[in-house]
């Protein structure tokens, strides 16, 4: 998952290549690093009034110009100056709001942030301001597509409406972030811990067993966060203790989240019909790939024609695999969703002799994220170099990027890695500084996540590629503009870098290059690898039809008449093979449409057709330095400066194929 930059939604040991260098207790800074300042609650307050200010005194001086005399330095270089400016204060405030140790950082930074929301619905919205953008005539192809950009923007945000409905719409996109912290938070606050017995934990790791926490009693005490819920769903045995958490989990969000996203849906809705379209999804879409919710539509009608045969015939052979387990005859049983992972499980273990926890031994935390880092340097022509500098939390790493072709400093990267009280809970890079090539401005990213300190499964190794795409997709990215760098891309195409670069995580060419940073590891030869592989293509019926699922929930909320939130989730839920679990309300958990990805979950799907695509441009080998620094100088560099669509044809040289997709999904990939 990418974290948007901010300020465009808010307020503007060793390796021998000399790929990656640590530098223990390296304190040397160089001009260009740009440290991230960790504030305490205190000043972010101070911090965030001062830049609000600061602010609305540089949309002043634009608004003051008379509109003959507008120009690009005037206008856009100055929006690409206030647009840093207010990224350096923001998006470091938003991060620290979702990893801070401290609940007071927290909740002050959750208040900077409705206040910087407030002040750019407030900018975006005076005709003065947008006046002198119309006016402005760049002539450099990524300055225009700047000026749309923003006018976009403008008019998304109520410029043009008429004096009421103006107000309207800037008391919902304000009412709307104070309801998507509100949501976030209710997850990430939720500190529950669910008691299990011994028995109750039969299957488990002994490595698990000996992290988890225990009562005076002997019994254990298991949370949300995915180390100890995504194991155990896979490995315990006792099948009502499976369902119990299972269930646990589904309702972490509590009843206010759905009382939360049905509000969201309303607003959402009365949003676009401020502007006469019949619903969010056409407000939103019309500004992507799609275009139109119809093409999202038929789209996800042909996910899910591709695996519903593949998803029932993978559910038939879990339950005969459950039946043989409990040895009664399969009519007499069904596969609950608390059962899938699990036999899932059994079933890559027999079939396949693979073990998801076994293969902890093959990845290693701390060599895996080296390993990944080493795999970016050969393929994109970068070397990291860790340092030491001050961060909001021990466990945190830094690395300086350096270009291999002359060792200039081009960009930072944070690792935080380890799950802890009040820290978001999923995997995702925060794109907090953004590059200006223009002002000679280096970007920053971070990694978060919420991994086992000991090792990661093959499942955690591919989110860690995953989630390090969407950080080399920031960090090497030289658009001109600050608002165009990195990840600032159509949402639909935001992930296709980031889960091309999953396959990395996959092949013997780059598994290979572990060896470099782990010599003591247990080798993965070429059996193993294809072994890996065929086990992860099977389940991809479940897997895509489940994703079908979530996208089109999305769509019908963000529909031209959405209901209820969960009374929706269990009607679709329930027309699935696997049916609807009594009990659970998954839509208070589903942070993704409660914030960006709203009308926006199909593409990830979107997204991995032109990812499996531009793959094919590695041929047979994906290790070819020389298409990784094509891919870097074309995908990665531009960011947002030219469309996505353009960029993708100018790579590949030809219109993008699904066919590789649809291979992928059916598992015949």
């Amino acid at each position: 998952m990418q974290v948007r930059n901010l300020n465009c939604a808010v307020l503007g040991s060793l390796l021998l290549t000399a790929c990656v260098t640590a530098l223990a207790g390296a304190t040397t800074t160089p001009p260009a690093r740009p440290v991230l300042k960790v504030y305490d609650a205190t000043e972010i307050k101070s911090v965030c009034a001062a830049a609000i200010a600061k602010a609305q005194q540089q949309v002043g001086q634009i608004e003051a110009l008379p509109v003959a005399k507008v120009n690009i330095a005037n206008t856009i270089d100055a929006w690409n100056r206030m647009s840093i400016d207010a990224e350096n204060v923001f998006d470091l405030i938003y991060l620290l709001g979702s990893v801070h140790t401290e609940k007071p950082v927290r909740d002050a930074a959750e208040a900077c942030i409705l206040k910087a929301t407030e002040a750019r619905t407030e900018f975006m919205q005076r005709e003065a301001l947008y006046r002198r953008f119309v006016a402005v005539k760049p002539a450099a192809p990524n300055a225009r597509k700047l000026k749309r950009d923003l006018l976009d923007e403008f008019e998304d945000t109520g410029v043009a409406l008429g004096t009421g409905a103006r107000s309207r719409a800037k008391a919902i996109i304000n009412r709307l972030e104070e309801l998507r912290q509100e949501f976030d938070r209710n997850v990430r606050d939720n500190k529950t811990r669910l008691t299990f017995t011994p028995d109750e934990l039969r299957g488990m790791p002994q490595d698990y067993l000996d992290k988890a926490k225990r009562d005076d009693k002997g019994n254990y005490l298991l949370g949300f966060d995915y180390p100890e819920f995504i194991p155990f769903m896979a490995n315990a045995d006792d099948e009502a203790a499976r369902k119990r958490y299972y269930v646990a989990f589904q309702n972490r969000g509590g009843e206010r989240n759905l009382a939360i996203m049905n509000e969201i849906s309303r607003l959402r809705l009365e949003m676009a019909q401020l502007y006469g379209l019949s619903s969010y999804a056409h407000y939103v879409i019309r500004r992507r790939m799609a275009e139109t919710p119809e093409n999202v539509t038929a789209f996800l009608d042909g996910v899910k024609d591709a695996v519903r045969e593949l998803e029932k015939r993978e559910v038939e052979e879990l339950r005969s695999l459950k039946a043989a387990t409990l040895g009664k005859p399969p009519a007499e049983l069904a596969i609950g969703r608390w059962d899938v992972s699990y036999y899932q499980e059994k079933l890559r273990k027999s079939r396949y002799a693979v073990d998801q926890e076994a293969l902890r031994a093959y990845f290693p935390t701390l060599p895996s994220i080296e390993w990944a880092l080493n795999v970016a340097s050969r393929l994109y022509g970068v070397t990291f170099r860790e340092v030491k500098v001050p961060t909001w939390h021990e466990d945190v790493r830094y690395y300086d990027v350096l270009d291999a072709r002359g060792g200039k400093f081009i960009s930072g990267i944070y690792l935080d890695l380890f799950p802890r009280d009040g820290k978001y809970k999923h995997a995702a890079a925060f794109g907090v500084r953004s590059v200006s090539k223009k002002t000679g401005r280096t970007p920053v990213s971070v990694l978060v996540t919420n991994f086992d300190r000991k090792g990661l499964t093959h499942d955690e190794v591919e989110t860690l590629f995953h989630e390090f795409g969407h950080v080399l997709h920031g960090v090497l990215s030289r658009a001109d503009y600050n608002p165009q760098g990195g990840t600032n891309v159509m949402r639909d195409f935001v992930e296709a870098p980031s889960q091309m670069f999953e396959e990395w995580a996959r092949r013997p060419e780059s598994i290979a290059l572990l060896r470099l940073s782990c010599k003591d590891c247990p080798v993965l030869g070429a059996d193993l690898i294809g072994r890996l592989d065929d086990a992860r293509k099977h389940g991809m019926g479940i897997k895509y039809s489940r994703q079908h699922l979530y996208a089109a929930f999305d769509m019908a909320l963000a529909g031209p008449a959405p209901g209820d939130a969960l009374a929706t989730w269990v009607g679709m839920e329930t027309e699935t093979p696997l049916g609807y679990v009594a009990g659970t309300q998954f839509p208070g958990n589903f942070g993704h449409i409660a914030g960006g990805y709203a009308a926006g979950y199909y593409g990830y799907m979107w997204s991995e057709v032109l990812a499996l695509d531009m793959l094919s441009a590695f041929g047979g080998n994906i290790m070819n330095p020389k298409v990784g620094h094509r891919f870097r100088d074309l995908i990665l560099a531009n960011g947002g400066q030219v469309p996505a669509q353009v960029l993708v044809r100018k790579f590949l040289g030809r219109e993008p194929s699904n066919k590789a997709f649809f291979a992928e999904i059916t598992g015949k990939r």
